[in-house]
């Protein structure tokens, strides 16, 4: 069986990823050299960094060659293979293609790259660029298989959680190298310092917690940053740390929206 490529690594890549090889696909995970999680305790990503990531009972591999991740790859271990451009799908031709970077826009993907091409959320146009795109907007309509047209535009601001929305995020406030002060799992006090931003002067720069909660999302330490990007990520629930570990409801909730079109394709139910 061919392996079926996957974009991306990240926390909602990871919730389609396991849905999928606990379903009996075996999936090639396509990644940057240096990505960017925040939620790394549930993004397979984390193997290019570290070799293997587990999430829920599941391991990742990195492979070096796509050989050596054609050699690996099975139901049972999905394999991460540094491949930014995804110039490894021309060779090996995949019945289907999931474009889960997430990026609010098309970083390549194609809908003549594979027999079923899907993107997840804003930046694709279903049945021109890719067959179907997944909304990824939490709400009514999170999960939704869009068969023409595009998901809801990026508002920039998370889904609220207690009544916090833009302040459970973090973001850099100033270019440099982060180093966290806290780790993932972590209850913290608003003020409470959680990292702080070297510039390359040396000079350090707090980044207090903005909320009290559990920290639930931190980028790993020494990842250079640039001023506003999202470094961390702040759940107000108290007794929740165990959300921390676990792959969320949205992220379910799209991977399984992605496993019915797979699923689909498989038995010959879809046109494209």
């Amino acid at each position: 069986m061919k392996p079926i490529i996957v974009r991306g690594g990240g926390d909602i890549a990871t919730g389609t990823i396991y849905q999928l090889s606990r379903a009996g696909y075996p999936v090639l995970i396509l990644e940057t050299e240096k990505p960017s999680a925040i939620r790394r305790q549930v993004s397979f990503c984390e193997a290019v960094y570290e070799g293997t990531a587990v999430v829920e009972g599941l391991e990742a591999v990195r492979a070096d060659t796509l050989k050596e991740a054609l050699g690996t790859v099975s139901p049972q271990k999905p394999v991460v293979l540094v491949d930014p451009k995804g110039d490894s799908i021309r060779a090996v031709r995949p019945d289907a293609v999931v474009d889960a970077i997430l990026a609010k826009r098309n970083l390549g993907t194609r809908r003549d790259m594979a027999g079923l091409t899907i993107g997840l959320g804003p930046g694709f146009t279903a049945g021109l660029d890719v067959d179907y795109v997944i909304e990824t907007m939490r709400g009514h309509n999170l999960g939704r298989i869009i068969t023409d047209g595009t998901a809801m535009a990026d508002t920039g601001i998370p889904g609220a959680i207690m009544g916090y929305g833009k302040e459970r995020v973090l973001h850099a406030p100033q270019k440099g190298r982060l180093y966290g002060r806290t780790k993932i799992g972590a209850q913290v006090k608003k003020g409470e310092l959680i990292a702080v931003i070297q510039s390359a002067d040396g000079q350090m720069t707090p980044v207090p917690a903005s909320l009290d909660g559990i920290v639930r999302g931190l980028i790993r330490d020494g990842y250079p940053v640039s001023k506003g990007f999202k470094i961390a990520d702040i759940d107000p629930r108290a007794g929740e740390r165990e959300n921390c570990f676990t792959i969320s409801d949205k992220a379910r909730c799209i991977g399984g929206s992605v496993l019915q079109l797979i699923c689909a394709a498989e038995k010959g139910q879809l046109k494209r």
